[in-house]
């Protein structure tokens, strides 16, 4: 579930290791490039923690959720 911190939707992945986590963040890399909107990214091995925001509103926007929801339809697709 994505939760709302700091004018940011932030939400964490875990993975059975590093190279499904890195696998996951390719995908992500492309639906944020279709989206031209682009998630603050952190990796430790098998955990990814994404945050979006709208970085030029300082707030959160319809583009944001989108992306969430994009990126929450990459594990439903497997």
């Amino acid at each position: 579930m994505w939760i709302e911190k700091a004018n940011k939707l932030e939400k964490e992945f875990k993975f059975d290791d590093f190279k499904d986590a890195f696998a996951f963040l390719v995908q992500v890399a492309l639906v944020a490039e279709k989206f031209n909107h682009h998630p603050e990214i952190y990796n430790v091995y098998n955990r990814v923690v994404l945050k979006i925001t709208t970085h030029d509103q300082k707030k959160l926007t319809s583009k944001d959720f989108e992306l969430a929801q994009a990126i929450d339809g990459l594990l439903t697709k497997k």
